[in-house]
């Protein structure tokens, strides 16, 4: 549950109308950027996150696998 919140926050945070990542942009990006585009250039990525969210969903024990491979090759 705790990753899934985690995502859900990520994704928030390049979506309009509160993407606190894309107004950040705005601030450092060279006025020759437009923020029309880089609406357009997060767009692959939300659409990943969105993945990962639905395939952490749908096979929760996907979010333990590298821990518990770390843990048993420690021992």
């Amino acid at each position: 549950l705790g990753v899934m919140i985690g995502l859900n926050i990520q994704t928030s945070f390049l979506t309009p109308p509160f993407g606190f990542a894309l107004f950040y942009l705005r601030g450092v990006a060279s006025k020759a950027v437009k923020t029309i585009e880089m609406y357009k250039g997060v767009v692959p990525f939300i659409i990943l996150q969105l993945a990962g969210l639905v395939i952490v969903g749908f096979y929760p024990p996907l979010v333990n696998f590298l821990p518990v491979s770390t843990y048993l090759s420690s021992e």
